[in-house]
């Protein structure tokens, strides 16, 4: 339990790098070429897949691929959706509720043969 919960550290801060990789450029390189908002992306996405490799790894000696997978979605509606009201100025869209409340079935699917085995 002590490696997932770890891993899924790992896996919160390697979505802040992926989002801001994958969306701060719309804001704050907007009136530069595509091809530095690229490399600028490549470069804060190196920190992502650094944090997100090794968590995928040591969280699978306990987890399936699909359950990793459900997790990584799960984090990523989290950390994408306060990011972008906060940092891109998105607004809040209660639209945002009804997908959480969505990945929670989804994380019950996933992982109720691990609950009621």
């Amino acid at each position: 339990m002590k490696v997932v919960l770890g891993s899924v550290c790992l896996l919160i801060l390697s979505n802040i790098f992926m989002n801001i990789a994958w969306y701060g450029h719309l804001s704050k390189l907007a009136e530069k070429p595509v091809y530095v908002a690229i490399l600028v992306s490549w470069m804060i996405a190196l920190f992502e897949y650094a944090l997100m490799i090794p968590a995928n790894r040591y969280a699978h000696e306990y987890l399936t691929v699909g359950q990793l997978k459900i997790i990584q979605e799960v984090i990523t509606l989290t950390v994408f959706v306060p990011l972008s009201i906060l940092l891109f100025g998105e607004k809040w869209n209660w639209d945002y509720l009804w997908a959480a409340i969505c990945m929670v079935g989804a994380v019950f699917f996933v992982f109720r043969s691990r609950i009621f085995a």
